[in-house]
């Protein structure tokens, strides 16, 4: 009796641990930079910009409304992002991962520019849900998306 009350117990709490939604992640980096606020927003500030500046990118094309950008790969695969907030004033903008190749599902990103001494810095942070990978496997496809445009960005 005593072994099967603890196989049942075990099953319910497996059944009842793959029911739970996936964890929600975080991600973030920043770099600094000489140039001042005003020149790095002129390159992030553009919604489509990405496509001048982050090394993953092969183009991007902005919708009619400016509110959704389809961002072409290197070496091929489409992300298609919606822009969820902007401020000039504040140097920002959120936007949200629709689809892509990625292994992330619930993607929400806020890329940002602020003085620094005579510079200025750089804050890229998202959070988001592991899809398809392991959390450690997803962490990594951010954090090195986040780390590789910074460095662009930074030069």
């Amino acid at each position: 009796m005593k072994k099967s009350f603890s196989a049942a117990i075990i099953c319910t709490m497996t059944v009842y641990a793959s029911a739970l939604p996936a964890s929600a992640l975080e991600s973030s980096d920043k770099i600094s930079t000489s140039e001042s606020v005003a020149d790095v927003w002129k390159k992030i500030g553009d919604f489509c910009g990405i496509g001048n500046w982050h090394p993953a990118i092969e183009k991007c094309e902005l919708s009619s409304d400016g509110k959704e950008r389809t961002l072409s790969l290197k070496g091929g695969g489409t992300i298609v992002e919606d822009l969820v907030k902007w401020s000039d004033e504040k140097h920002s903008y959120t936007y949200k991962i629709k689809s892509g190749p990625l292994p992330v599902t619930d993607y929400e990103s806020t890329i940002s520019v602020e003085p620094h001494g005579k510079g200025s810095i750089i804050h890229w942070s998202g959070h988001y849900k592991a899809a398809g990978a392991p959390d450690a496997k997803a962490k990594e496809t951010v954090e090195g998306i986040y780390a590789a445009g910074l460095k662009a960005l930074a030069k």
